[in-house]
């Protein structure tokens, strides 16, 4: 992450300070206390005890600490609940020490630096990641910029973690990119991380949204510094995301980046969209409420699956900028995909005599062929039969899969993506 160490750390409050008298530690030796403490606060019983480990935050935080720590927590409980009480109180605890590392650490933003790791937490628990990959979202930064080593990390939160951090952190080392010997650096970047990645996927993800949340705060960059991470970010890390699935990571990276990078297409593209935007708007609520009215009374899709949702969506801005470029097409009009549909549709499960669940992917495949047939022919609108791609037979090689076509309504083309449940996630 971006931040500015400073020399200047919380002091202990008198209460902390007469536990620590009281022979909780024995810190005697050690002036002044910060991470250095960590061999002892292992030795005493939190790394093989984390449950119990409360005298952790009476040794190592005064009060003022424990307010900030549970504010953070206030933020990250609501979206890591799904990984259950035990997993949520280890992402408590790894907080905690997170706080604990970088206490004293300050972002170019001026902001405390810990807000970083918190923000990381929170995009790899909106992913519903495992527990281990938001504990590594928090933990990411505290090897590469505080006195934590990896093998106190692994005692205190296991091997795998340990694998996520030490292999998140050789990404983040790295060489950045040279504009002299560009081709170069960005290959060995990139295979770097391929070999990074095969170790555990779950690194490149941690990486991913470490690199997300420093986009959102760009700003407070030098301007060659903007430049150069945006660069970095279009060309190495949403490819990843790209290759990866994760498709929302993947737009606001190459968004962001494109800002930074060509502010003045940015800026043009962004006056035309907010000129259509009307259109747009009304053409999208139009064809799903349709949409959704026709499969809501579809007999088969009512026999056959569990729920069918449309949703609706305006093409990215850099992925509009990027086909137009490479199409040469700069007519909005004719651009297929400014405006999309997306049906997800989640098949009932298997039945009873069925073992496995090829019966589910099968029946869930068929009904994305059915709703092609009816999306063709949707009253009021004029189907473009030359549009239809099958990614389902014929998958992308990230392992995409979706039916795409397209209609016209009033003018205005709309792509429809037609997919399961299970090929949506």
């Amino acid at each position: 992450g971006y931040y500015e160490p400073t020399n200047g750390s919380v002091e202990d409050s008198a209460s902390s300070q007469q536990k620590l008298k009281n022979g909780q530690m024995d810190l005697s030796s050690v002036s002044p206390p910060e991470v250095t403490h960590w061999t002892e606060i292992m030795s005493h019983g939190f790394a093989n005890d984390i449950p119990n480990s409360t005298a952790f935050l009476d040794v190592v935080l005064n009060d003022y600490d424990v307010q900030q720590i549970e504010k953070y927590w206030d933020s990250l409980v609501p979206v890591v609940s799904y990984l259950g009480t035990d997993l949520a109180g280890k992402v408590y605890k790894a907080l905690c020490v997170a706080y604990r590392a970088h206490r004293g650490q300050m972002r170019k933003s001026g902001e405390p630096f810990i807000i970083h790791p918190v923000e990381v937490s929170l995009l790899l628990a909106n992913l519903k990641m495992d527990g281990e990959t938001v504990i590594s979202g928090l933990l990411h930064d505290t090897v590469e910029d505080t006195e934590l080593t990896f093998s106190q990390v692994e005692t205190m939160f296991g091997k795998t973690v340990r694998t996520i951090v030490e292999g998140e952190t050789k990404v983040s080392k790295l060489p950045k990119l040279a504009f002299a010997e560009y081709a170069d650096e960005q290959a060995e970047n990139l295979r770097q991380m391929f070999v990074a990645m095969t170790e555990d996927y779950r690194i490149i993800i941690v990486k991913l949204a470490d690199r997300l949340h420093n986009m959102r705060t760009l700003q407070h960059m030098k301007p060659e510094k903007q430049i150069k991470i945006s660069r970095e970010t279009l060309d190495i890390f949403a490819p990843l995301a790209h290759r990866m699935g994760i498709w929302q990571f993947k737009s606001e990276l190459e968004d962001t980046a494109f800002m930074y990078l060509y502010p003045l297409e940015y800026r043009r593209l962004s006056r035309r969209l907010r000129l259509h935007q009307k259109k747009y708007k009304e053409t999208l609520e139009v064809s799903q409420k349709i949409l959704q009215e026709q499969l809501n009374n579809d007999p088969t899709l009512n026999q056959q699956a569990l729920k069918v949702e449309v949703f609706g969506r305006t093409k990215e801005i850099y992925s509009l900028w990027h086909k137009m470029e490479t199409k040469g097409e700069h007519n909005l009009d004719h651009i297929v995909d400014v405006v999309a549909l997306r049906v997800v549709i989640t098949p009932l499960g298997p039945t009873a005599d069925e073992e496995e669940m090829e019966g589910d992917k099968d029946r869930g495949v068929w009904l994305c062929y059915h709703v092609l047939g009816k999306v063709q022919h949707l009253p009021g609108f004029q189907p473009v039969p030359t549009r239809v791609k099958d990614y389902i037979s014929f998958p992308k090689p990230n392992g995409y899969q979706s039916l795409h076509t397209a209609l016209i309504l009033n003018g205005q083309t709309i792509e429809v993506q037609i997919r399961t449940s299970t090929m949506h996630q």
